[in-house]
């Protein structure tokens, strides 16, 4: 099974083959917050966590997506205009959920009820920085290519370093 690697420090998403080899790295958008598990800190949880589940699949680049349902809008600039501020979350959503009790799972540290996700963005010219709301962002293409190459169960570490 493939693994996922994401690095806070480096802002960076690495695919790893079951074999352990690096077969993609890509620039991703972490928490302007830092680092954290808490409900309510916007932080990015760091520790093990697994893809919980995929959704998205087959739908056209820069599908809009509120409560993780496609609404039917495809996101453009002029979308954007009207809703100023917006977190935008499009394409793909890896709904992220955590293995250690305690740290990053259940209670108020619970990675999935927080609804941290990979998922594509409006603000690719923002990848490389941290700007988002404790998600992991990505530009919508790569989103894409990383969905067509994961199961849910694929083990997600994210790392401080």
């Amino acid at each position: 099974m493939p693994r996922i690697e994401v690095s806070l420090a480096r802002q960076t998403l690495k695919l790893f083959d079951d074999a352990g080899r690096l077969l993609r790295e890509y620039a991703v958008s972490t928490s302007k917050n830092g680092a954290g598990e808490q409900c309510d800190s916007d932080c990015t949880p760091r520790g093990k966590h697994i893809i919980r589940a995929k959704i998205g699949a087959g739908l056209p680049l820069n599908t809009v997506f509120v409560g993780r349902r496609p609404t039917g809008e495809i996101y453009t600039s002029k979308l954007g205009a009207l809703h100023p501020g917006r977190d935008w979350i499009l394409t793909r959503i890896l709904w992220l959920s955590g293995c250690e009790l305690g740290f990053n799972r259940l209670r108020q540290v619970d990675t999935m009820r927080r609804m941290v996700y990979i998922h594509g963005t409006s603000d690719e010219q923002g990848i490389g920085k941290p700007l988002s709301h404790g998600c992991v962002r990505m530009r919508n293409r790569d989103v894409v290519e990383l969905f067509d190459q994961v199961t849910p169960g694929t083990p997600v570490d994210i790392l401080e370093i």
